[in-house]
């Protein structure tokens, strides 16, 4: 893994969050990874727990979606990365703009094996 291929993952995830893919999302990660949307939550564990999520959070709840992002660390296998989002939620119309964190552990072909996150959310 390097910067290059660092920036590349993030820009496949962003694609596959816009485009509301659980199946492009769920091609980033390895067999056996886990994904942590939050501290107080226990990690979501292997790609069909994942695909479930997305489509359950992000497939059919969400819509009009942005996302941008910066590296803000990189050593080896493991990245930080600021990013923010904002989408319509589905049922209610209304808008909401997270902000937040990215700790990423690949593994050396390039697949996240561990997300963690951390995010602030507003409602509009």
């Amino acid at each position: 893994m390097n910067l290059e291929s660092l920036r590349a993952w993030l820009e496949c995830y962003r694609l596959a969050w816009e485009g509301r893919d659980s199946d492009a999302v769920v091609r980033l990660f390895s067999e056996d990874a886990t994904y942590q949307e939050t501290p107080f939550t226990q990690p979501l564990r292997g790609r069909e727990a994942i695909r479930q999520y997305w489509s359950r959070v992000v497939v059919d709840s969400q819509e009009q979606i942005g996302f941008g992002y910066e590296v803000l660390a990189f050593a080896e296998v493991t990245a930080i990365a600021h990013w923010w989002a904002s989408f319509v939620r589905v049922s209610s119309k209304g808008r909401v703009s997270l902000d937040g964190v990215f700790l990423l552990t690949f593994t050396p072909e390039g697949f996240c094996r561990e997300l963690r996150e951390w995010w602030v959310r507003k409602d509009q």
